[in-house]
């Protein structure tokens, strides 16, 4: 396992607060100081828009910013820097896909298929351009331990479907979808795969060029680095097909009194002052991830979750969502306690200095699904260690004892 202890000495966050147990990363990582420090060092010393200027420093920050899209482009396994769009996060990315693709090609009884377990932000977009477009959106359900197999998408996928969206990783149950071969069942019948990648790409090493997703998206705040910067991967070809549904500065090439033509490439889709200091210290994130090794992350996480899911077994009354084999999921468990809310388990566990998530995780049609209400959902990352899922389990079972 990782020297986590060591590890969380690169991150300021714990040595203001040295008492607390971060159990929240699926919601937002911490950063470290590298991160940090380019952020401050691009406002110290950069600081210019970009695209816009023929004066020096302009031309530096650009040459960043268009650096740090390519670092994105290699870590996905993208061909090119031109496939990745910087957005503000996973949200404006699969929104961007939804209206500037979606809306686009989709008709009248074209089917949209989404997994039960998709975070609002790859449902919501979704529904209103099928309301707008006349097309069918269909969700297909996962089963009693938080998974879809693969025969139930081939079947639930039609000569009607168009679009299927799914997240790689689910943010409540933790569970891994088997991208590829997905991919292969959707370009079958000629339909699109859009993947949420918000929490596998903090956790997986992706590969979009082997997944043959169509298009992906992922948020920089979920794998150490800045809030209000994401990524969209696409296909260069649907890049080219699609249509901006923002539009203002940057994004053109002439603009008349009743007219405009639109740049070409991911420079279509980024109207406006783009996240620029975000983006630049997206790549001190990246970079510090591969340097810990991702593979090294992940077998850290297996390890944390066959501990913490063997201790949660043995609480009456406590139910895990999700797959039971730690294997099968990402650094996270969720849980619902009989007779308990979920909210009251958080407010206990905030009073001993330990922060884990409760509610419907902006995951609602999967709660319904998997017939429960809030859960308590404890997700950790390459800075945690034994010892916090030990207090946590610990304050878990007081915390079930004073409200029981």
């Amino acid at each position: 396992m990782l020297e986590s202890a060591l590890i969380k000495l690169d991150f300021p966050l714990f040595s203001s607060h040295p008492d607390l147990v971060y159990l929240d990363s699926a919601a937002t990582s911490q950063k470290p100081q590298v991160v940090l420090n380019a952020l401050l060092d691009f406002y110290t010393h950069s600081n210019a828009n970009v695209h816009r200027g023929i004066y020096e420093l302009s031309e530096v920050a650009s040459g960043l910013y268009e650096q740090a899209r390519a670092r994105v482009a290699r870590f996905l396994g993208a061909t090119s820097a031109q496939e990745i769009v910087f957005t503000s996060g996973t949200t404006a990315a699969l929104n961007l896909v939804a209206y500037s693709y979606g809306s686009q090609v989709l008709h009248e009884g074209d089917e949209i298929l989404v997994a039960d377990f998709e975070h609002h932000s790859s449902l919501l977009p979704w529904q209103r351009v099928a309301a707008q477009t006349g097309a069918v959106l269909r969700m297909v359900t996962s089963d009693d331990n938080g998974q879809i197999a693969l025969d139930v998408w081939k079947n639930s996928i039609t000569a009607a479907t168009k679009v299927v969206v799914v997240a790689h990783a689910s943010n409540v149950l933790g569970t891994i979808t088997d991208i590829r071969s997905l991919a292969d069942l959707v370009h079958r019948v000629g339909a699109v795969l859009v993947v949420d990648g918000a929490q596998a790409a903090p956790h997986l090493a992706v590969d979009v060029h082997t997944l043959d997703c169509d298009f992906y998206a992922m948020s920089a705040h979920k794998m150490l680095g800045p809030m209000g910067v994401g990524a969209l991967y696409t296909k260069s070809a649907l890049l080219e097909k699609m249509v901006p549904y923002q539009v203002g500065g940057g994004m053109i090439e002439e603009v008349t009194a009743t007219t405009a033509t639109f740049a070409t490439g991911p420079a279509k889709f980024e109207a406006g002052t783009p996240p620029v200091a975000e983006a630049i210290a997206w790549v001190a994130a990246l970079d510090y991830l591969e340097a810990v090794g991702l593979e090294a992350i992940r077998q850290h996480e297996v390890a944390l979750s066959e501990f913490l899911l063997a201790e949660l077994q043995t609480i009456k009354g406590l139910r895990i969502l999700g797959p039971k084999q730690a294997s099968q999921r990402t650094g996270l468990v969720s849980v619902a306690v009989e007779g308990v809310h979920a909210h009251d388990l958080a407010d206990y566990l905030s009073r001993e200095q330990i922060a884990v998530r409760a509610g419907f995780h902006c995951a609602m049609p999967l709660h319904h699904n998997q017939h429960c209400g809030a859960t308590l959902r404890a997700s950790y990352y390459l800075y945690n260690d034994k010892q916090d899922l030990v207090r946590f389990i610990d304050q878990l079972h007081k915390a079930i004892n004073y409200y029981g």
